[in-house]
């Protein structure tokens, strides 16, 4: 991938990325807010903005996020495969978005039932599931972040494969 692009198809990673992380949090703040209030209008207008957050900022990022780091590892010489910390950022990514889209469905539902006449203060909230989100995309943060050293067999052969062609090329 030519400099220029590497360094636009980043930015649009690092942007869904860390949209992602801060939408969570304000997910997060509202999944609280429905989880600790006693107001009936306080929950119902919580558990409306937990739906339209997730529908429109969430889950959007969250899917972008998957296709532009993958797009962004193939064109890089980290590679999808060849470092743990990669291999380990894309599983849980893969993994927090198949989470999400799954869970965005009870959100809606609760949004639902939120704006019936139904009182809100008999809903469950999803706290652990937004505190566990909030967690794993910490973590890829900090493996972005650290890039722990570390091949998987996948990425020790390509390296051993260059270093005895390029070995061979020199003679």
């Amino acid at each position: 991938m030519p400099p220029r692009l590497r360094k636009v198809v980043l930015t649009a990673h690092i942007a869904t990325s860390v949209g992602w992380l801060g939408a969570v949090m304000a997910y997060l703040v509202l999944d609280v807010t429905a989880a600790t209030s006693q107001d009936f209008q306080t929950l119902r207008a919580a558990y409306l903005a937990m739906e339209l957050t997730v529908r429109y900022v969430i889950v959007p990022l969250a899917v972008a996020t998957v296709f532009i780091g993958i797009i962004n590892a193939l064109g890089t010489p980290w590679g999808l495969l060849r470092h743990y910390w990669v291999l380990i950022k894309l599983l849980l990514t893969i993994a927090a978005t198949s989470v999400l889209l799954i869970e965005a469905q009870t959100v809606g539902a609760l949004a639902k039932q939120a704006a019936s006449a139904a009182d809100p203060r008999d809903l469950p909230g999803t706290l652990p599931h937004s505190v566990g989100g909030f967690l794993v995309l910490l973590t890829t943060t900090v493996l972005s972040v650290l890039k722990p050293r570390g091949l998987t067999r996948y990425g020790w052969r390509k390296q051993r494969k260059v270093r005895v062609n390029g070995t061979a090329r020199q003679q």
